[in-house]
């Protein structure tokens, strides 16, 4: 029976791989620590490992785990820029989660939007005291603004369509436009320039990463609202803190940070946080920030927790890997399996 290390395990995680796992098919051991090169041994007597977004997979670490006999990682996440690809070719196999639920990424998005921007979260502090005050309380209409849509894969799709909804105006750019969509595609420039409000829905690569800095800021309108539920590093913190304080957009919600490994998913609330960007960020009245919750739905953490056992399963049975992960894949050129077959 294959044996699984999961490591970074919250009680949510456990929770709902205990709903959707046979126990009589494979061994699942929790670790709430996260995996590092100082935490690999964890993995000693295992067959494969499930990690999350903050679990470092780095080559040390790859060719430990190599070591120890894991020839299976698999994510329970879609990104995965915290994995060297390239170093586990030829020794591990690499699955992840493409898609657990669009849906619930968007709608954070949207509510973190509503929320920063009807500042319904000051409201609720207020009454609380009972302090019904309107002061400070001003908005604007989401109708009619213009939303610039960076990413229109699946969630920035759904996205799209909740602002329209709102009777919103989209325009969006993606470096691969889906052509057979009614999208009204923008040069990037051009984005920064319209938009009332940016959302970012794009993965985290070399070309994307600060992608949002301060030659990019500066090109945005001073009432401009940025959003970015998808990868801390496409935006850099520094120059988003410095823009904020200065004017030059008018807020930022922040579903995730640049520097989150240390700090999110876990309680703070009685230390100090030595992040001193993060510190900041949080404490201005024109910024909102929550710890990459966009994807915490129950329908998410039971697709997590679906196609990551599925992913095992067909490893073991020796099926083709519909989710693997592999550089060469992103190289056409380089890869001619196209899912037929494993690329290794």
């Amino acid at each position: 029976m294959p044996k699984f290390a999961m490591f970074d395990a919250k009680k949510y995680d456990i929770a709902s791989f205990n709903r959707n796992f046979d126990s009589q098919e494979i061994t699942l051991k929790y670790y709430d620590t996260k995996l590092n090169i100082d935490t690999v041994h964890l993995a000693k007597g295992c067959d494969g490992v499930i990690v999350f977004v903050n679990d470092t997979l780095d080559k040390p670490v790859i060719d430990a785990l190599y070591d120890l006999g894991i020839r299976l990682i698999a994510l329970r996440c879609a990104g995965f820029n915290n994995v060297d690809v390239r170093a586990a070719f030829g020794k591990i196999h690499v699955v992840r989660v493409p898609a657990y639920s669009p849906y619930a990424v968007a709608e954070h998005a949207m509510a973190l939007l509503l929320t920063l921007n009807r500042k319904t979260h000051k409201a609720y502090l207020r009454t609380r005291d009972f302090n019904f005050s309107l002061y400070g309380l001003t908005g604007f209409d989401l109708h009619e603004k213009t939303a610039g849509i960076i990413g229109t894969g699946k969630i920035g799709k759904v996205f799209i369509d909740i602002c329209r909804g709102f009777g919103m105006k989209v325009i969006a750019y993606d470096a691969f436009p889906d052509k057979n969509s009614d999208i009204d595609y923008v040069t990037l420039d051009e984005l920064f320039a319209r938009s009332d409000i940016i959302s970012l829905h794009c993965p985290l690569t070399a070309e994307t990463r600060h992608m949002i800095d301060s030659e990019s800021l500066n090109k945005m309108k001073n009432s401009c609202v940025i959003i970015n539920t998808s990868r801390g590093a496409l935006i850099n913190a520094e120059e988003l803190l410095f823009a904020l304080k200065n004017g030059k957009i008018a807020g930022a919600a922040l579903d995730v940070y640049e520097e989150e490994a240390d700090i999110f998913f876990e309680d703070h609330s009685d230390m100090i946080v030595q992040d001193d960007t993060i510190s900041r960020l949080i404490s201005l009245p024109n910024v909102i920030v929550t710890s990459h919750q966009a994807f915490l739905t129950h329908e998410a953490l039971d697709n997590i927790a679906q196609t990551t056992l599925k992913n095992i399963r067909d490893f073991f049975d020796g099926k083709v890997l519909e989710n693997e992960l592999c550089y060469r894949c992103h190289r056409k050129e380089e890869c001619k399996k196209n899912r037929s077959e494993r690329c290794f």
